[in-house]
């Protein structure tokens, strides 16, 4: 891993970055919170210490829409957007990004199974875990049966608005083997079945959309247990006693795309070179509890942080790999279904 970490390392530093860019800089879009300032810190200040160019950092909730619009009005005025899997394939199936150039990103040996796409590259691998407030519950909870309990933990319980993950989690409290959870969620049995469980604890879930609410919930007491990115409940754990349970949770990469119609190509391509070189790699899972893209930043870390890491394999044992084909094919479908039933 190391021979491959210094040959990458050193075909990315051969890619001159020059010293000036166009004066409004670079468009770079996130998830915001502190997966955002791990990035700037990681990606955003050194390439911008290196001569790169400004770097205008932005942030969004996932909708699509939005990009959609700036896509179909050529009025583009993001560079480069983080995007999960299944939007990433939907996305590029709908002429959403640019395709990238198929020697940008150096041998796919070098990169976690599953990161690279014709249309973008994962850069980090994330979960989303059940989390709880180790302060406020007398017993801990195990997994995703106990977040359905409502009679041994009565309160409040936050999920994210969306069918993905919503319904793998519900499937698995209904007693569906993870391995299983797709496979039952692909039929209409297995659907309507998924919308049922969230039936019984409907009243009690606090919806959340931006992944810094989690945490908060959980520290003020809003909600006695959510799902929420492991990276976020790890990072809050410096003020707070909230605690990650792994077992059930779904695992997948974050990608970096270029929208279709950015007006700094070049510099986007670079930029994203950049962040997949393995000093950048080891710097963004130092500063946020989630693991490199690329393999040889793992062996860099110290065993303390490599420990909170999602793909450890202890941690991936215990959880499910988000099936991005089966997003990409049931997705649209499932989330207008959700959103019809949410608001019921």
């Amino acid at each position: 891993m190391h021979t491959i970490g210094k040959a990458l390392t050193v075909a990315l530093a051969a890619l001159a970055v020059p010293s000036t860019w166009a004066d409004d800089g670079l468009t770079v879009i996130s998830f915001g919170g502190t997966n955002k300032v791990a990035q700037a810190q990681a990606f955003y200040k050194p390439w911008e210490a290196q001569g790169g160019g400004k770097i205008i950092a932005g942030e969004y909730n996932g909708e699509m829409a939005k990009l959609k619009v700036m896509v179909d009005t050529h009025s583009v005025n993001w560079d480069v957007v983080e995007v999960e899997l299944p939007e990433l394939s939907r996305g590029c199936e709908e002429g959403l990004f640019e395709p990238l150039p198929p020697d940008l990103l150096g041998a796919p040996e070098q990169y976690l199974k599953g990161a690279i796409h014709p249309c973008g590259v994962g850069f980090f691998i994330w979960s989303t875990i059940l989390a709880y407030n180790a302060d406020k519950l007398a017993t801990a909870p195990t997994g995703w049966v106990d977040f359905w309990d409502l009679k041994k933990y009565p309160g409040k319980r936050g999920l994210r608005k969306s069918a993905k993950f919503s319904l793998e989690f519900a499937l698995m409290a209904d007693g569906v083997a993870p391995a299983d959870v797709y496979k039952v969620l692909a039929s209409q049995a297995g659907q309507d079945r998924a919308f049922a469980k969230l039936d019984q604890i409907k009243p009690s879930i606090q919806w959340w959309e931006a992944g810094a609410q989690p945490a908060q919930y959980l520290a003020s007491g809003d909600v006695v247990m959510s799902a929420g990115y492991s990276g976020r409940i790890i990072a809050a754990q410096k003020d707070s006693n909230l605690r990650v349970v792994w077992n059930g949770g779904i695992y997948d990469f974050d990608a970096w795309a270029i929208p279709k119609g950015s007006k700094h190509l070049d510099q986007a391509h670079k930029f994203i070179q950049f962040t997949l070189a393995t000093a950048q790699q080891q710097h963004f899972a130092q500063a946020i509890a989630y693991g490199p893209a690329t393999l040889a930043a793992i062996p860099l870390l110290d065993p303390s942080i490599a420990a909170n890491l999602p793909n450890t394999p202890a941690r991936i044992a215990q959880q499910v790999q988000n099936d991005t084909v089966f997003w990409a094919d049931y997705g649209e479908a499932l989330e207008q279904r959700f959103i019809a039933w949410a608001a019921q």
